[in-house]
């Protein structure tokens, strides 16, 4: 009888040892596939952050080239004169020169300087006039020292100069009608500098010269004031390219 019961308890315990095993072995599998799950939920929100971050990282890098791209994309061609210039004495930079700086770092634009290719132009005031008038009655076209800028690159181009006798340098038009085809549907904004002639119809006269461009509002700008009083100037070129959108 000792032995019966002692048989029947060691088949209790085994069927007992046997149920916990189960139980032990399920609940574990079960923790694995719990960590499992949270793991792949780590790794989804992981990849969405990282998608938009990279979506971010390219529109941040749209942005950046375009505006990059806007910043290029407007060009200020000048043509200025040292020496002795009327009102300011000898002078180190160019009275158009100053301002066409000051364009330039309003709107991040790039700059392209017009320089004669035989700089025969006077140093003293009075010899540069009777040069200048004598271009104009002979309507020269004085030649271009160097390669202009590839203009398909730009939307719009400020261009300025000194008045001479009423009317561009004649070294402007050779620049205008050498690039004609180049500037056709560009918008040109003219600016000068003077002494007391103030913007001298050079809108119109660009007009004239680039009939398929578009030619916005201009500015003058007293040589004087470009040299002695660059402060307000630069107010007043400020105020200006606002109006234009700058």
């Amino acid at each position: 009888m000792k032995k019966l019961l002692l048989t029947v308890t060691l088949i209790v315990c085994v069927f007992m040892l046997g149920g916990c095993q189960s139980t032990d072995s399920t609940g574990n599998q079960t923790g694995k596939n719990n960590s499992s799950t949270v793991s792949q939920s780590d790794k989804s929100d992981t990849s969405k952050q990282d998608d938009k971050s990279a979506v971010s990282k390219s529109e941040s890098g749209v942005s950046a080239d375009n505006n990059t791209s806007d910043s290029t994309k407007t060009l200020v061609v000048y043509f200025s004169r040292t020496g002795e210039q009327y009102g300011v004495g000898n002078i180190d930079k160019g009275n158009t020169a100053i301002v066409a700086e000051m364009i330039a770092e309003k709107t991040g634009a790039d700059s392209f300087e017009i320089l004669p290719k035989e700089d025969y132009y006077p140093y003293t005031y009075d010899a540069l006039t009777d040069i200048a008038k004598q271009e104009l009655n002979d309507n020269a076209r004085p030649e271009i020292k160097g390669t202009v800028p590839d203009l398909s690159k730009y939307d719009t181009v400020f261009i300025g100069s000194p008045v001479w006798w009423g009317d561009w340098p004649m070294i402007m038009y050779t620049f205008f009608e050498g690039n004609r085809d180049a500037l056709a549907g560009k918008t040109l904004i003219p600016f000068s500098t003077h002494a007391g002639s103030g913007l001298s119809g050079f809108d119109s006269k660009l007009s004239g010269a680039c009939p398929d461009s578009t030619v916005g509002t201009g500015l003058a700008i007293s040589g004087t004031d470009a040299q002695n009083n660059q402060d307000s100037v630069r107010e007043s070129v400020n105020s200006w390219l606002s109006g234009l959108g700058y």
